[in-house]
């Protein structure tokens, strides 16, 4: 399951972390035998706890996978046969098959939400505006893709991801833009509230929307809209609803996964100065999520709707009960 989670991932650059779990469990399904709708959920829990173990952030891996498997327990309770103990061979073929169809919708529809919401955030783009972005955000990408191809004369800034130059995936979005005649200017970190009075928004992906409104991302974007916040510009977070995940931090420090920013060192006898090898922060720059607090945020845009922070516990409770 873990090497049909990396392949995914590798051979489609557009699909997510959650929909590669998603896919991979459905491929589970349909290779694997299980004989009873019992051995099913069992099946699907014991590889998804296996999916979760195998990377170092499972957050948005398992909002993926705990919303496909309750997606599947609700499908199976509308099989009149779930609460029947003399469920035939036959009869669980009929449901296992039902169960296959319906997880390919499932992921159809989610491969579909990005369009829809870039067809929705898209009206947040405004002529003659500039939009303040960062990460890898596919959504991100879309949206301005598609106020771009809707013909709107906007600029972009772009925040590089590290000190020195952004990675491949931001740079091929940022040549994707000045390719369809979008002037964008690639700034460092430290430039950020220097830019930001040439800013309307700002507009930023997540890997993760918590229970309260606010979002788990790429690490840096906190700071982005603490500082647009205190300007006064508008903060629009774009993502799928099935980035939503069941968990409440209550601060930076209260993520159920262990990140290496923090590195403090001291000076030891035969370590020189230092300076030969990178620092913890450095060696997880590229992996460190922080949590932006829904206090931050002006709207979430998905594919359902736009939605206040305070709204998301209501959409959690529509998906989950």
């Amino acid at each position: 399951i873990v090497r049909t989670y990396h392949h995914l991932l590798q051979t489609d650059s557009l699909l997510t972390m959650p929909l590669a779990a998603i896919e991979s469990l459905i491929l589970l399904l349909f290779h694997s035998p299980p004989s009873t709708i019992s051995e099913t959920l069992s099946l699907l829990s014991h590889h998804s706890s296996i999916l979760k173990s195998s990377v170092k952030d499972p957050i948005a891996l398992s909002a993926g996978t705990d919303l496909f498997q309750r997606y599947i327990v609700n499908t199976l309770h509308s099989s009149p046969s779930y609460n029947n103990e003399n469920t035939s061979g036959e009869d669980f073929r009929a449901i296992r098959d039902h169960l296959l169809s319906s997880g390919r919708l499932f992921s159809q529809r989610a491969k579909e939400a990005r369009g829809l919401i870039a067809r929705t955030a898209r009206k947040y783009v405004r002529d003659g505006g500039t939009v303040l972005t960062a990460g890898r955000s596919r959504v991100v990408a879309a949206v301005l893709d598609a106020a771009a191809d809707e013909g709107m004369k906007f600029r972009v800034i772009y925040v590089g991801g590290g000190m020195d130059d952004v990675s491949a995936k931001s740079n091929e979005m940022v040549q994707r833009l000045r390719e369809k005649r979008i002037p964008v200017a690639v700034i460092k970190p430290t430039a950020v509230a220097y830019s930001l009075g040439k800013t309307t928004m700002m507009m930023v992906g997540a890997e993760g929307v918590v229970e309260n409104g606010g979002i788990i991302s790429q690490m840096g974007t906190y700071q982005l809209a603490l500082l647009a916040k205190s300007v006064g510009k508008p903060v629009y977070v774009v993502a799928e609803s099935h980035k939503f995940v069941r968990l409440y931090p209550f601060g930076q420090y209260d993520l159920p996964i262990r990140q290496t920013v923090l590195d403090f060192r001291e000076l030891h006898d035969g370590d020189g100065d230092g300076r030969d090898g990178k620092e913890g922060g450095e060696q997880e720059d590229d992996e460190a999520v922080d949590y932006t607090p829904p206090e931050l945020i002006t709207a979430l845009v998905t594919e359902v709707g736009v939605h206040t922070p305070s709204a998301v516990s209501e959409e959690l409770i529509k998906i989950w009960y």
